[in-house]
């Protein structure tokens, strides 16, 4: 049974940074491909940044620059560094893991930019 527990979320100003992590239980972490999405209110889910078993990233257009992905499989986490957020950037955020075709979501955390 694998579990995400995403954690960090809140509120920052326009130009502040934010380090969301997510918690991952169930065996085979080093192995499963592992995501940020994030979703605002009235539009659909996106892809945020993704790494893969082997370490590497990808990251949306919007996200490049500014936030970075890491993980560490000692620890079981996955990590999203936001620097430089916008308001455009308040969404919740969720972390995303697959792993040999089974995909898993957490509840998601709350991230809010103020003007």
């Amino acid at each position: 049974q694998v579990q995400l527990v995403e954690s960090g979320g809140g509120v920052v100003q326009a130009g502040g940074s934010l380090r969301l992590s997510c918690a991952a239980s169930g065996s085979t972490f080093s192995a499963r491909r592992m995501a940020w999405y994030r979703q605002a209110p009235g539009k659909q889910r996106e892809l945020v940044a993704l790494i893969s078993s082997l370490g590497v990233t990808t990251y949306a257009a919007f996200a490049k620059g500014r936030f970075t992905i890491s993980r560490d499989n000692v620890k079981n986490t996955v990590s999203l560094q936001m620097n430089s957020l916008a308001p455009e950037d308040t969404a919740v955020y969720y972390c995303k893991s697959d792993s040999y075709g089974n995909t898993h979501w957490g509840q998601g955390t709350q991230v809010t930019v103020s003007s």
